[in-house]
């Protein structure tokens, strides 16, 4: 019986791993404990590996279609940052049409009050003879 104990105690120590993701003690070990690059370049090796080996996963559209949406719905449940895009995105369109008046208002066929005005007396010059 103290053998099945022994063994309770395992799995009651490997569930409290599974859940939490990290060990007790908290520190990574192997590849987690890795730089963020070293594990880039190991996982981009790994990808090239299979793909030439013919074992990689390779989406098709209906698939890829199902991730991209999953990964909008995610993104969109944080408010505070859908609102950032919102506020980014009027920004954005307020100066597109503040460049855009200006380019209008500064066109060869408008020109300015005082091109106007000089071009008003110009034209009246003769019509005093």
């Amino acid at each position: 019986m103290a053998t099945s104990q022994g063994n309770d105690q395992g799995k009651s120590s490997q569930k409290d791993e599974s859940q939490s993701g990290q060990k007790s003690g908290g520190s990574k070990r192997g590849f987690a404990a890795m730089d963020e690059e070293p594990q880039r370049e190991i996982a981009s090796k790994g990808g090239q590996a299979a793909h030439q080996k013919g074992t990689a996963h390779e989406f098709d559209s209906e698939e890829a279609r199902r991730a991209g949406q999953k990964g909008g719905e995610a993104v969109s449940r944080d408010r505070e940052h859908m609102a950032e895009i919102g506020r980014k995105g009027g920004e954005s369109r307020q100066s597109a049409n503040r460049e855009e008046a200006a380019k209008s208002t500064s066109s060869t066929r408008g020109g300015t009050s005082e091109q106007h005005a000089k071009a008003g007396r110009q034209s009246h010059k003769n019509d005093e003879k």
